[in-house]
């Protein structure tokens, strides 16, 4: 019988309170999670661990997730990952935008527990 390989969540937000939050869901409900406050360390850490999925908020300093899935998606390393968009940008020219940046899924600050895992689950391949 074969282990199943854990799934690893890279979350890219820079709410320190937010990010304790997502990984916390993330972790209960049995993903390996990694963290990065940044676009530019998130994208970093994505080439370099090259995880399942990818979560990221919209608003951070310097790389925006939109320009951070953009370069993800144009990267060979990373151009199949998943990528989840948690945002409180709520209107729907940012997820319309989101998605069209190659997001897999777009998801809106609040969420419930239920909400981020599904949505993780749903791009899983």
């Amino acid at each position: 019988m074969t282990a199943l390989k854990m799934v690893t969540v890279l979350v890219i937000e820079d709410g320190p309170s937010e990010m304790a939050l997502m990984s916390h869901y993330l972790r209960e409900e049995g993903f390996s999670v990694i963290g990065a406050p940044t676009g530019q360390e998130g994208f970093d850490k994505a080439i370099a661990q090259r995880p399942d999925v990818i979560v990221t908020d919209i608003i951070m300093p310097g790389l925006s997730g939109f320009e951070l899935c953009r370069q993800l998606k144009r990267t060979p390393e990373t151009q199949a990952v998943p990528v989840v968009i948690c945002s409180s940008k709520d209107q729907s020219i940012d997820r319309i935008w989101g998605l069209r940046q190659g997001a897999n899924a777009y998801l809106t600050k609040p969420y419930t527990r239920e909400q981020l895992i599904d949505a993780v689950k749903a791009v899983l391949p």
